[in-house]
């Protein structure tokens, strides 16, 4: 009997697989897998999702109306050109789907998202990765790799799994370097954390002309994973595509509500951001004070390399933090498989983390 075939391609995608939330027989599990707010969604985010409720019977506004106005105040851009998405993640997909195809090719830093070469099969396109130089995306490196056949270049700045940036004028010479045809699409998941005064998420690329685009998320800083909201900054022409190929609701109306709650609490996106701004740089000194290798993470995560001597590895260091009721993320799907993510988590989190790696580390 013969059964329906996917189309080719399909079955040579892996699966994105999240990090671990749960450890058998342990009550409280410290979770630092997956990147998520310290410190939680803002109160009246939580509240304005459960003002909803009662509303569930109804389908949402479509176009997100609210809160595009509400992300084009905040962030001085045109509504009109904002598209949100049930994660960035989605985002991401839509735009390969409307870009890229059979015999196109989609490419990304060599340690980039993983998402990346998942849309790019999806829709049916080969994902072509570049190398990095110190685990940081090379403008030069993604440009040699560019041919007729390149439709899509994504760029995460910071960039995930690594925690590394590179400068907007950076981002700019790629954009130069670019044939016109080719989409930019600029992945700031994690753009708010960042203080670096020569940062910029790339809004000023987007309007420069029409062919670059920064997705946003409310994942990270903001702590709405569960619920499932992004937004793409997008030149008019994109904007257009991304609104014909999206689901008409793509975004429920308790993300709506929670996004624009979140975005108007002011004050917990500072605590938020001044809470990483102090553990960032105390777990990265305290973990390379024990001989650790770090990369200089400007997100809410530390990428941490182990040595290869028995006994101090990746996994056996996994292990060890597992028994501990603390979940890390293994980085071996990202290329690197002697390296752990760990995310920043609250004060006491972060204090188990490394008196857990003092004692692995231990003679």
């Amino acid at each position: 009997m013969s059964l329906p075939e996917p189309r080719p391609g399909i079955m040579d995608i892996a699966p994105y697989i999240g990090g671990e939330s749960k450890i058998p027989g342990v009550n409280r599990v410290i979770k630092l897998a997956s990147n998520e707010g310290a410190l939680g969604p803002s109160p009246a985010a939580v509240e304005a999702y459960r003002a909803m409720a009662g509303e569930l019977h109804r389908y949402p506004d479509g176009g997100c109306s609210d809160l595009r106005k509400a992300l084009g105040v905040r962030w001085g851009l045109d509504p009109a050109r904002i598209v949100c998405g049930a994660g960035s993640d989605e985002l991401l997909g839509l735009l390969c789907r409307a870009y890229a195809g059979p015999g196109d090719e989609v490419l990304y830093s060599q340690h980039g998202f993983l998402m990346y070469p998942i849309a790019a099969k999806t829709a049916g396109a080969t994902p072509v990765t570049a190398p990095e130089t110190n685990l940081t995306m090379s403008v030069d490196a993604l440009l040699a790799k560019v041919t007729p056949r390149t439709k899509i270049v994504f760029v995460a700045n910071p960039n995930n799994p690594t925690g590394t940036y590179v400068p907007v004028k950076e981002l700019e010479r790629l954009r130069k370097g670019l044939p016109d045809h080719v989409l930019l699409v600029i992945d700031a998941a994690y753009a708010e954390f960042v203080s670096k005064n020569d940062y910029a998420a790339g809004n000023e690329l987007v309007d420069a002309g029409s062919n670059t685009v920064v997705t946003r998320t409310f994942s990270k800083i903001y702590a709405l994973g569960s619920v499932r909201l992004g937004w793409a900054y997008c030149p008019p022409n994109v904007a257009d595509v991304l609104n014909r190929v999206r689901n008409p609701f793509n975004v429920s109306q308790p993300a709506q509500a929670a996004g624009l709650a979140a975005l108007a609490d002011e004050k917990f996106f500072a605590l938020c951001k001044a809470h990483n701004d102090m553990w960032l740089p105390w777990l990265s000194e305290q973990l390379r004070g024990l001989g650790l290798d770090l990369t200089d993470s400007v997100g809410n995560f530390v990428l941490l390399r182990f040595p290869k001597a028995t006994g101090r590895t990746a996994d056996e260091a996994d292990k060890f933090l597992t028994a501990k009721g603390i979940i890390a993320r293994k980085m071996g799907g990202y290329g690197l498989p002697d390296a752990l993510r760990i995310t920043i988590g609250q004060d006491d989190e972060m204090k188990a983390v490394v008196a857990a790696m003092k004692e692995f580390l231990a003679p």
